[in-house]
């Protein structure tokens, strides 16, 4: 039986309680909301990831930095902060996923070209099988592609990485279930 944990990414006040908001803001929240009570109920950790860079308005406990209102945290959900699009470079998340003994990973959050993209593939070259929560994960507008755009060339492109090994899947979040 595989052990999975919950991994939500970047889903901090800067992307998600100012203007522009990210694409689908509070329906993503309240997606990742419901997510994290499946996941604590079937005793699978949730992990909230939080970006740090001062340049970015994401310095350590200033208001940009801290998670997004509405999101759902409980005492003892753990959090990781980071410096890079990836989760897992520099940081302690890979040794608190083996500490607790999760083998897959479930992942959502902002932004979808940069964090979730970057610590899905890192995820999947660690060994990891990942699902990519297809409608719980958002970013902003750019100039060359919509959100919605960027959401859906990744939900069709990740999936189709077979080199890592590991499987990476996009679910949409009321198909996804936990293990302990």
């Amino acid at each position: 039986m595989t052990s999975s944990a919950l991994l939500i990414i970047d889903v901090q006040r800067r992307f998600f309680d100012s203007d522009p908001k990210a694409f689908e803001a509070e329906a993503v929240i309240a997606r990742i909301n419901a997510l994290a009570r499946r996941a604590r109920s079937a005793g699978a950790p949730v992990i909230f990831v939080q970006h740090e860079q001062a340049s970015e308005g994401l310095l350590p406990n200033s208001d940009g930095w801290r998670l997004a209102s509405g999101l759902e945290v409980i005492a003892h959900d753990i959090r990781v902060g980071k410096t890079t699009p990836d989760a897992f470079l520099g940081t302690e998340l890979e040794m608190i996923l083996q500490s607790r003994g999760v083998d897959y990973l479930v992942i959502c959050g902002y932004a979808s070209e940069y964090c979730v993209d970057t610590t899905v593939r890192r995820a999947a070259a660690l060994g990891y099988p990942v699902q990519l929560v297809a409608d719980a994960h958002t970013t902003d507008d750019k100039a060359h592609a919509s959100a919605k755009q960027i959401r859906t060339h990744h939900n069709a492109t990740l999936p189709g990485m077979r080199s890592f090994g590991p499987r990476i899947e996009a679910v949409q979040s009321a198909a996804l279930t936990f293990s302990e």
